[in-house]
């Protein structure tokens, strides 16, 4: 299964990148848990310093921008084990 999670104190740019996340999801067929960080400490602890964020089995594939959804099924393909 595949760790998404969604950075960001909940503004309408972070609920826009959860659900583009869960459309290159459904978009895959994967199985995979979609978590939202609003914890400030915990978001730069990634490294963002501007939100929202994605983060991909615990890597940050993207931070400051909301990634197309066709982005984010590459980065899901590549997160995904051989």
């Amino acid at each position: 299964m595949v760790s998404i999670k969604v950075l960001g104190p909940g503004c309408a740019n972070c609920r826009k990148l959860e659900d583009v996340a869960r459309e290159a999801v459904a978009t895959l067929g994967i199985e995979a848990e979609i978590a939202k960080v609003t914890d400030m400490n915990a978001i730069v602890a990634y490294g963002v310093l501007k939100t929202p964020g994605l983060v991909i089995n615990e890597k940050l594939v993207s931070s400051g921008r909301i990634p197309t959804p066709a982005s984010v099924v590459e980065w899901l393909r590549a997160a995904q084990p051989a």
